[in-house]
């Protein structure tokens, strides 16, 4: 709201209004208010949850210091969804679709997510929502995102023109200085199901490719593979943040690093003269997203600041289940989701370990007539807790593989 207001104002040349038209300003300004709403309301907002007696119900496990968390007030991820819907609201450009897509995956995720923990804390149910319906809201959500993808006129990839011999078309323009003339790319924006490739040299993969056996159609038709791909990955990373969010910090620490990972890749994508140097697909717009991010790294690292051990409150799954469908649906935006497996490491691992636990124990039960565990247990955080490491240390270091997952997630860019 205020980014209009201010480009109104700007009209009559007052001082300072003129500073909104800027993507750097306002993506400062919306990280610090994330960050100061965080503080501000985080405490409130837990005594609120203490004062109606709102804390998280915990099986025992057998682990160290488990029992101890006992009554720790959940649906924190309050804190996260107000820290973050505020300063996109008041300084977002809320008629960019991406804009759009990224403010409704939150509210409506999240929503799904308090449902669950109300179901928990109230209903005393801990099973929570059955995951039939989490399941359902997800491929909703999915198919919102995917289906604006391909239909909204708005979301388009800037290409180069290429001839016949499948080389860029150029523009020579006449050069005023000592007469030296420069050079410049044709290009057009269009409506594209490609997506960057790390570590290649032609670094695009069209959707299109997979049902290539359609032959001309194949590109017709490719806007359902790209919707059956969103749909599986903001579930896979939705529920892989939901397991990983089992210690003080883990799931808010590793998802602002891989926040501020998306910003840099949304920065770059979304300026014409990064992309270019970088040989990666501009989107036009895309850069209003990082208004977005900030938003969201400034809202974790407030969080932090009652949720590291011994936390105060627990994010839940409003947080959990947002979080990771707000990441996955970022990097589907921004054409970067084959990066997922490697920026994502960590929910990835933490996925995996429940699917392989689960599929050796059955497969070990059904050959041998008793069940074998490849983790001591799992989700993989929990392997190592069993292991007698310190919480806070796994916390640091499952940060520590995060940060090292980033730099290579960002080194991809040039390594081809």
């Amino acid at each position: 709201m205020l980014y209009y207001l201010f480009d109104y104002l700007d009209r009559f040349d007052i001082p300072g209004a003129g500073m909104f038209q800027y993507l750097s300003f306002r993506s400062a300004v919306s990280v610090i208010t994330s960050l100061v709403i965080s503080l501000f309301i985080g405490k409130r907002i837990i005594k609120i949850l203490q004062r109606k007696q709102i804390g998280e119900s915990i099986r025992d496990l057998g682990l160290d210091g488990q029992l101890s968390k006992r009554g720790t007030p959940t649906m924190g991820g309050l804190i996260i969804l107000a820290s973050i819907l505020i300063p996109v609201i008041l300084f977002g450009d809320l008629l960019n679709v991406y804009v759009q897509l990224m403010l409704f995956i939150t509210i409506w995720l999240g929503s799904v997510g308090f449902i669950d923990d109300y179901i928990k804390v109230f209903k005393k149910n801990k099973q929570g929502l059955r995951g039939t319906f989490k399941i359902i809201a997800q491929v909703v959500a999915g198919l919102v995102v995917g289906l604006t993808l391909h239909f909204n006129d708005s979301v388009l990839v800037r290409e180069k023109v290429l001839n016949r011999e499948g080389t860029p078309v150029i523009r020579i323009i006449e050069g005023t200085d000592q007469n030296v003339p420069s050079i410049s790319y044709i290009t057009r924006d269009v409506k594209s199901t490609k997506v960057n490739v790390p570590f290649f040299k032609n670094n695009e993969f069209d959707y299109a490719m997979l049902i290539g056996f359609l032959g001309k159609k194949a590109d017709e038709w490719a806007w359902i593979v790209v919707t059956l791909a969103v749909i599986l990955i903001i579930t896979f990373i939705s529920n892989g943040a939901n397991l990983t969010d089992g210690l003080d910090g883990l799931a808010a620490g590793t998802s602002a690093i891989i926040g501020l990972t998306l910003g840099i890749l949304a920065y770059v994508s979304g300026n014409v003269f990064f992309s270019d140097y970088l040989n990666i697909m501009y989107l036009p717009q895309t850069g209003e997203l990082v208004v977005y991010i900030s938003a969201f790294i400034g809202a974790l690292i407030g969080f932090l600041w009652y949720n590291s051990y011994p936390a105060q409150v627990f994010m839940g799954d409003t947080g959990s289940l947002a979080i990771g469908g707000i990441i996955a649906v970022y990097a589907i935006l921004i054409r970067k989701e084959l990066l997922i497996p490697i920026l994502c490491g960590v929910f990835v691992a933490e996925s995996l370990s429940v699917v392989i636990q689960v599929i050796y124990f059955k497969y070990s039960r059904y050959v041998h007539g008793e069940g074998k565990r490849v983790f001591k247990m799992s989700p993989l955080h929990h392997h190592y807790q069993k292991l007698n490491y310190p919480e806070s240390k796994i916390v640091i270091r499952f940060w520590i593989v995060s940060i090292l997952l980033a730099l290579i997630t960002i080194v991809t860019l040039k390594i081809r």
